[in-house]
């Protein structure tokens, strides 16, 4: 069973954290070229929450911003353009983030698998809250009434890969103040809802069980040891 180092870094500015990731992605991918056998090669996964913060996905439209500089400063929030894939999301407080760093060649999984294994990571963590979510056609993430006009999506994924080491992640709808979405087109889509588990269950949520309970999932599903 793989080894990975986990790490919660709690609520961080969005700069830092994409700053800390950089750090282990590249240093992962030059371990990766030195292949010195005796050099370890480690992987992350790294938990956190931001204060208020908009990005946009290399392949995004700014156009899905729907408010101005001003604006960002009277609800105390910040932008930033990313070089993840995927639209435009929101992080704020009360919402799981998580970062993987880690060589899917080591995990022998590809690009496509590793995706699906995240969605299915929060989807797991869901049905333990009894919440049924699944995905979408044609969208990453996971989604609450697929096929329905109520459908709404609950956590959004945006990766980068570069010689298959992976950084960015997923974003988890917890205890979110959703008012923040109302700002954007989630995702570039515009007829589509957002949603948390504090909607769903219509309570708050102890947000460090729920961190736990994904943490496991994440655990069983990619297969992985965490240290």
């Amino acid at each position: 069973m793989e080894q990975v180092l986990f790490r919660d870094l709690g609520l961080i500015e969005y700069g830092d954290a994409w700053s800390y990731q950089e750090n282990l992605f590249n240093k992962l991918i030059t371990q990766k070229k030195s292949n010195n056998p005796s050099e370890k090669k480690e992987s992350y996964l790294l938990f956190c929450e931001h204060p208020h913060v908009y990005t946009l996905g290399k392949s995004g439209s700014q156009n899905n911003l729907l408010i101005d500089d001003v604006q960002l400063k009277k609800i105390n929030a910040t932008f930033f353009k990313t070089n993840r894939g995927g639209d435009i999301t929101y992080h704020g407080p009360g919402q799981i983030v998580c970062y993987p760093i880690i060589d899917l060649e080591q995990f022998k999984i590809g690009v496509k698998e590793y995706v699906y294994n995240l969605e299915q990571s929060v989807i797991e963590t869901l049905k333990a809250y009894n919440i049924n979510a699944s995905r979408l056609n044609g969208a990453t993430g996971v989604w609450l009434d697929v096929e329905k006009k109520s459908d709404r999506k609950i956590c959004a994924v945006g990766v980068r890969t570069s010689r298959y080491v992976t950084m960015h992640g997923f974003a988890f709808n917890v205890n979110t103040d959703l008012n923040y979405f109302s700002y954007i087109n989630p995702c570039g889509f515009i007829d589509k809802g957002v949603t948390s588990m504090k909607k769903e269950l219509r309570k708050e949520v102890n947000i460090e069980e729920v961190k736990n309970t994904l943490k496991n999932n994440i655990s069983t599903v990619f297969g992985i040891k965490f240290r």
